[in-house]
């Protein structure tokens, strides 16, 4: 199993977006078995995929239901005081919605846990090893989850918190969507120092526990050295609204400088953090097209850009565009399945 997160410390990116469409990609054309896990407190994942009915029942009056639950759920023993979480959380089925994934849906409460996981680092970075289980609590759910499916993703907020960290060091390889500005350029800097930063701490940790108790690591699968060390797999670039003349684009001198400034800027940021392999040129993963009203669209009817029609409300010039993007989108797709190892699909 391929666990992917998308993630950018530049909010506004088209993150969540890009990260459902290229799950439905996956899961639809490449006939993947695929989870989606919405681990942003704002739950746009989780909103973006079900209709408010299923989320209104996912929600409320919880008692004597299923054990269809949130991530809120499959954490909530951290939350009183244990070290592993609750595996047993059946998430909501591809069956129930168009994006043809699974989904472990978010929960706006997953913020609070935050405090657990910064308290639980703490006592990670001293060696104790109930720490460094609690922040390997996502490394046990990919563990759970390994037999069934192919790809999991993960979808997390912008923050440099506890909760985004503890995610990042249980999957293998991540993502960033940049916009066409400064301040993506400045969320993938803080990436690469917060990295550098936790990951050394992560590592002194191991060794003093594996130190003291020695086995007891192995005995949880608790890894020396995280996947995501090298698990940078690429960027995307939502492109900028552009006026055309003739239907020629005309460039914006600023943004063509930031968009000739940003492969640099990710080689010499990230560079050392990607996977085996990957060429500068392969990180670039493809420019996802501006898209208008088709977001809003997609939105109001829980469904992948690809699959809007014209019962959905689609008319005109967006037919177009969902091609456009669509177009785009595989191209993406292709070149991400080639940088984490699946071959050309």
């Amino acid at each position: 199993m391929i666990s992917i997160c998308f993630f950018n410390n530049k909010g506004g990116v088209g993150k969540t977006t890009l990260t459902c469409n290229v799950a439905a990609h996956f899961a639809l054309e490449l006939r993947q078995r695929v989870l989606l896990v919405d681990c942003d407190p704002q739950c746009n994942t989780t909103q973006l995929v079900v209709s408010d009915e299923v989320t209104q029942k996912l929600y409320k009056n919880r008692e004597g239901r299923s054990k269809t639950g949130t991530i809120l759920d499959v954490v909530r023993p951290l939350q009183v005081g244990d070290a592993g979480i609750d595996a047993n959380i059946s998430p909501i089925l591809a069956s129930s919605n168009r994006f043809g994934t699974d989904l472990l849906a978010g929960h706006p409460r997953l913020s609070i846990v935050e405090d657990n996981l910064s308290q639980a680092w703490s006592e990670a970075e001293g060696g104790k090893i109930g720490g460094l289980r609690k922040s390997n609590w996502c490394a046990a759910l990919c563990t759970s989850l390994a037999n069934r499916y192919d790809v999991v993703f993960f979808d997390i907020g912008p923050s440099l918190g506890s909760l985004n960290r503890t995610v990042l060091l249980g999957t293998q390889f991540f993502v960033s969507p940049m916009g066409a500005d400064l301040f993506s350029i400045f969320g993938i800097r803080n990436i690469a120092e917060w990295l550098t930063h936790w990951l050394k701490s992560y590592k002194t940790g191991f060794d003093l526990s594996n130190r003291d108790v020695q086995g007891a690591l192995a005995e949880f699968d608790i890894k020396k050295e995280p996947a995501i060390i090298h698990g940078f797999v690429g960027y995307t670039v939502q492109q900028y609204i552009t006026k055309s003349k003739g239907g020629v684009r005309r460039a914006t001198k600023a943004y063509e400088r930031l968009l000739d400034d940003i492969p640099k800027e990710v080689r010499g940021s990230l560079g050392d953090f990607s996977a085996a392999g990957l060429s500068p040129e392969s990180m670039h993963l493809g420019d996802v097209p501006h898209m208008y009203s088709l977001v809003p669209l997609a939105q109001s009817v829980n469904a992948p850009i690809r699959e809007l029609v014209a019962s959905d409300g689609l008319v005109g010039s967006q037919f177009k565009q969902r091609d456009s993007y669509t177009k785009n989108l595989s191209a993406i797709v292709q070149a991400l399945a080639r940088n984490i190892g699946m071959g050309n699909p």
